[in-house]
């Protein structure tokens, strides 16, 4: 059954670990081998900027990443950039469509112009934040009441100009309020459910109910402390459940955070093991619930999206 996944985090490790290659590194859980086996038809590559690293470098290392995702990404056999989404329903058999992402605008400071040149290298998904407070907005760790900034709505216009999905998953309480009337295509690309595991980084009932109300769609994470204490694969699977109860089943994905991530489920642990979680949701919903949530609803999703 394909999969599309939102989110991973392969790129980071292809600019820091030594002599690190996309066809095969096992360090790498979003490996093309693993993403292969685990039927993923399409993968969400983010570009992801250590806050730590000096605002003054930021730019340089989302460009790095940008080359790596070009020159062992897409170097890789039957691997495809998507730079327009109409594109998932025309990989052959033995392709694997690879979409880029930016997680968290930190790395453009205050210059639209930046962020301009990021998205002109085929960026489809924008996250105004990661964790922590930049130009734009607060990210999911800083005060919930701390909101969208002046420069974050020039941003928002900007990416709504271009078509830009704006991705939620980082944002504090506030800035996600601010941002959902404010965006065009919406999206919380890794994210789980807040009444189940309370993490700032999930979503509450609240929060999933407005987000599908505007558009939006919802990719749960396989990161366990988002999931659960000891998190095992029926706990993920109950966030599932639970926020399909809440918004739909018809508006729920999958987002890994593959590479992301240094803990994982049991049977989850790269790519090449999606398959097991696609069994594990057949015990609780339909096949083709299972094969929206796998890869179908988003697909609807950026159709609808086109037509707006």
């Amino acid at each position: 059954m394909d999969i599309i996944d939102l989110h991973c985090d392969a790129l980071l490790k292809l600019t820091t670990l030594e002599a690190a290659k996309f066809e095969d590194d096992v360090r790498l859980q979003a490996n093309r081998g693993r993403l292969q086996l685990g039927q993923v038809k399409a993968q969400v590559f983010a570009i992801f900027i250590n806050p730590k690293i000096p605002q003054s470098m930021q730019f340089l290392e989302a460009v790095r990443q940008i080359e790596a995702f070009h020159t062992h990404v897409l170097q890789t056999e039957g691997m495809v950039h998507i730079t327009d989404w109409s594109q998932l329903d025309t990989l052959a058999p033995h392709e694997i469509g690879a979409i880029l992402s930016l997680e968290g605008c930190g790395p453009i400071g205050d210059d639209l112009a930046k962020l301009s040149s990021i998205l002109d290298a085929g960026v489809k998904l924008v996250g105004l934040t990661w964790n922590e407070e930049n130009a734009v907005a607060h990210g999911a760790e800083q005060d919930p009441s701390l909101g969208l900034k002046s420069f974050g709505e020039e941003v928002v216009n900007l990416l709504n100009e271009r078509d830009i999905i704006i991705d939620v998953s980082h944002l504090n309480e506030q800035s996600f309020w601010d941002v959902l009337p404010l965006a065009k295509h919406i999206i919380a690309s890794h994210s789980n459910a807040r009444a189940i595991c309370d993490h700032p980084r999930n979503l509450t009932d609240a929060q999933a109910k407005a987000l599908v109300e505007h558009g939006g769609h919802i990719h749960v994470v396989y990161y366990p402390p988002f999931i659960h204490d000891n998190a095992t694969m029926d706990d993920l699977v109950a966030h599932v459940k639970h926020l399909g109860n809440v918004v739909g089943v018809e508006h729920l994905g999958l987002g890994s955070d593959f590479d992301g991530i240094d803990a994982t489920v049991k049977g989850l642990a790269h790519a090449g093991e999606a398959q097991n979680l696609l069994e594990a949701l057949c015990e609780h919903f339909s096949i083709e619930e299972v094969r929206g949530i796998a890869s179908n609803n988003f697909r609807r999703y950026v159709k609808n999206a086109a037509n707006c």
